[in-house]
């Protein structure tokens, strides 16, 4: 366990760590070499000559003030090794998972992340805080009575050291015996955790479509909450044996001791005083050992909670490049890419070019494949075959700070953080100043939303911006975009859920984009598509049609098709039936 805290710490940051092993060593040796000081003490006392007792007194009397200082300086590194790793795991975590795929993040994801960033490292943390002390302790202790027994009698000691294998032999079994079951239980609570958050967010469908007890809804949490208990309860009935076992063992090994040191006695190799003292150094060789069965579940979590945290930070990320290039100018081109998301394939041989300040609209049925490519522009994920290029350049090599410093994305489902509006827009540019924030929001008809909140700018928009309408995320959205100015623009969707008006509004906002950038749009809108100075149609990942809205209009084929059920939907009325 030790060793892999210092690895998820990093090497950069586990100085204080190994400060305070080092500190806890010192502590758990003074511990032993004071109680083995405890034989010639009660030897003495026991002994002929009681006034012996003095020089061994005063031994044990600066062992123990050694013990003190060493105890204090270990109990306030603890707590400072227990901040610097909440620090250092925290950003950690987050440096891992800034770095990984967007592939990764798949919906079961989220009850684990926010389990992992929580409470997993909130149990990290409790490993030098309260944990590394009786770890530490239940074996260097231990070992240093055992050592010093041998320098009173080897005979003991070595009844002693014979009882270790089956001490270890145990303890590995009964830890074993409930890996499995914490591992159940911990996943478990990770599906619950996703649960509850689910079943917070859908509550207006819950609510619309009945609430009962047989509801899709509640069915789903009441089967994880069960399933969370079932997992609970293996752990308990798993556990049980083990430390019982591991308890057993425990005094086996001072009843070999004692035993041992009975028939030296009437065997008259050992005195009586002798044995007593002995004994009593042998009750201290077990008693740590046996607190170690009592902490048996708190580190069995502990090292689950390492393991996943270890096992998010092994997460292969995206390979940077070891000589970034650096693109010259900002067309985009697919050249043969093919794509897959877990085995099933998504792009096939698609090969487009996007010329450096032109207006593209990527249309195509549902799950046809155009998000895919409005991704990999970015790279979020990397192609199977095929190259995509910004600027000439391999995306793979080039920095990816560079290439997201080129680039602005309007995807549908926006996520707005939670703060003001100012705040959300400036995430494009830190650096803008409130006039340049203030001619964005204006731009994107963001303004005539503040003029309708309660405190103005300095609103709060509410978690992922629940306190706002999904245009009004939209426009907030794209202000931001528009405040970044990237050469390049990515629109998915982008005015999908803005009303004719305001979507007319953000239209000639998103004009001044276009001249001198490379503009990609994912739209159904008619009047977004035809606008487009080049048209994709993209069909089972593949690119089956291309060129302006009049070549294929005039064309007759599958775009001339869509335009026609486009325009013959917006036409549609809901009627009311007579009465």
């Amino acid at each position: 366990m030790i060793r892999q805290l210092l690895d998820v710490v990093g090497p950069e940051h586990n100085r204080p760590v190994r400060r305070m092993i080092t500190a806890l060593v010192v502590c758990a040796v003074l511990q032993g070499i004071a109680f083995a000081l405890l034989v010639p003490v009660l030897e003495a006392l026991l002994g002929s000559d009681p006034d012996s007792v003095w020089p061994w007194l005063w031994a044990l009397l600066g062992v123990c003030l050694l013990y003190c200082v060493a105890y204090y300086d270990s109990l306030r590194t603890g707590f400072q090794a227990g901040a610097t790793l909440s620090r250092t795991l925290h950003n950690r975590i987050g440096d891992q998972v800034a770095s990984l795929p967007l592939g990764w993040f798949a919906p079961e994801r989220v009850g684990q992340l926010g389990q992992l960033a929580t409470k997993s490292v909130m149990d990290v943390m409790g490993v030098p805080a309260h944990l590394l002390r009786p770890l530490v302790t239940s074996f260097v202790t231990p070992a240093t009575v055992v050592l010093v027994m041998y320098v009173f009698d080897w005979r003991l000691a070595l009844a002693a050291t014979l009882t270790v294998p089956l001490i270890v032999g145990v303890y590995r079994w009964s830890a074993g015996l409930n890996r499995k079951a914490d591992e159940a239980r911990t996943a478990a609570h990770a599906v619950t955790g996703g649960r509850v958050v689910e079943f917070a967010q859908l509550q207006p469908v819950l609510r619309v479509f009945g609430r009962d007890g047989a509801s899709s809804g509640t069915r789903g949490l009441d089967a994880a909450l069960h399933t969370q208990y079932e997992a609970s309860r293996r752990v308990l009935v798993t556990g049980v044996p083990g430390l019982i076992s591991f308890a057993l063992v425990i005094q086996a090994a001072f009843t070999v001791i004692l035993v041992t040191g009975t028939y030296l006695v009437l065997d008259g190799g050992l005195d009586v005083a002798k044995l007593l003292a002995i004994l009593v150094l042998a009750a201290r060789f077990t008693e740590p050992i046996a607190e170690t069965a009592v902490l048996g579940s708190t580190l069995r979590t502990a090292r689950s909670a390492l393991d996943r945290v270890a096992d998010l930070l092994a997460e292969p990320c995206l390979p940077q490049p070891d000589d970034p290039r650096l693109p010259a100018g900002h067309d985009v081109e697919f050249e043969y890419v093919d794509f897959s998301y877990d085995g099933t394939r998504v792009l096939s041989g698609v090969s487009l070019t996007l010329p450096e300040g032109t207006m593209t609209a990527l249309v195509g049925p549902s799950g046809s494949g155009k998000t895919t490519v409005s991704k990999l522009i970015p790279r979020f994920w990397d192609v199977d075959s095929g190259v995509v290029r910004v600027g000439g350049v391999d995306v793979r090599d080039i920095d990816p700070e560079v290439l997201m410093s080129k680039i602005s994305v309007v995807f549908q489902d926006v996520y707005l953080f939670e703060g003001t509006i100012m705040d959300n827009i400036r995430v494009g540019r830190p650096d803008a100043t409130d006039e340049e924030v203030r001619e964005v929001a204006r731009q994107a008809r963001v303004e005539e939303i503040v003029q309708r909140l309660p405190d103005g700018w300095d609103t709060k928009v509410g978690e992922g911006g629940a306190l706002l309408s999904g245009g009004e995320r939209q426009r907030v959205s794209i202000a931001r975009a528009i405040l970044k100015d990237a050469p390049i623009v990515l629109l998915d969707e982008a005015t999908a859920s803005l009303d004719p008006e305001n979507e007319q509004a953000v239209q000639e906002a998103l004009g001044h984009l276009t001249a001198g950038r490379t503009l990609l749009v994912i739209a159904h809108r008619l009047q977004t598509v035809a606008a487009a100075g080049q048209i994709l149609l993209l069909d089972e990942g593949r690119i089956v049609e291309r060129g302006t809205h009049a070549e294929l209009v005039a064309a007759d084929g599958r775009y001339a098709d869509f335009w026609a059920q486009r325009s013959r939907a917006q036409r549609w009325r809901v009627a009311r039936q007579p009465s």
